[in-house]
Formats: structure tokens, sequence, C-alpha cells
């Protein structure tokens, strides 16, 4: 059971535990309205992804460099430096889409017959 002192109704209109801006925009959503076209995006994705290291470090340090560049090739050194590959699983469905997912399934069928009388004059057994 909850604490009753612990609870506060909410405040009718603004109350600041709302978060009233809404949901984060996803990120190819606030490209588009930089004025990126999605194929863009995924161009840039795919390029920076066919980089080495060292080359995509570069593009970090490039003036000349467009946000949505500096933006993925910071997502890809963060996520190779953690070491982790979420950032890149997320690039390449970006990019490619999610690869066709295959389930194995055992599927066991057992047949029951059932037979309703429905006859009113037979006595029940």
């Amino acid at each position: 059971m909850a604490n009753e002192e612990n609870l506060k109704p909410f405040k009718k209109g603004e109350d600041e535990r709302r978060w009233m801006e809404g949901r984060p925009k996803k990120f190819t959503t606030l490209m588009k309205e930089e004025g990126y076209k999605l194929s863009e995006v995924n161009d840039s994705i795919q390029a920076i992804m066919a980089m080495d290291e060292k080359t995509i470090k570069d593009v970090l340090k490039n003036e000349e460099a467009t946000m949505l560049e500096k933006t993925v090739a910071r997502a890809i050194i963060k996520s190779y430096e953690k070491g982790s590959l979420y950032s890149m699983d997320t690039l390449l469905s970006r990019v490619f889409g999610k690869p066709k997912e295959t389930v194995d399934a055992t599927v066991e069928a057992k047949v029951i017959n059932v037979t309703l009388n429905l006859d009113d004059n037979k006595p029940n057994n």
C-alpha cells in the first residue's frame, strides 16, 4: 500500500513533475528539420562507418565537416571506446534495415473429439 503522506495530487495545468515539452525528437527527424534528406543521412552514416579510426577522428577535428558527419563520427568513436556495439547496431539498422529473424518452433497438435448429445428425451447417465 502506498504511503498516504507522500501522495500529492497533480495540479491542474502546469505541474513541475510533468515534462511539458513532449517526447524528444528522433535523430533523423532532427536532421530533416535541419534540411537533410533521409538518403543524405543514410549516405553519411554508410560513408563514415566505412572509415578507419584515424579518419573518423579527423572528421571530428575538421571544421568544414557538417554537424551530421560529426554527430555520426562521435557516436561511432564513443561506441568503439566503450566497447559497445549498440551505436553500431543502431546505425547499421538505420542504413540497411534490420536483418530478417528466423524462429525455430516445434508445434504439437492433439485432437480431442467431443460428442454432445442434445436429445432431451434420453436421461442423463
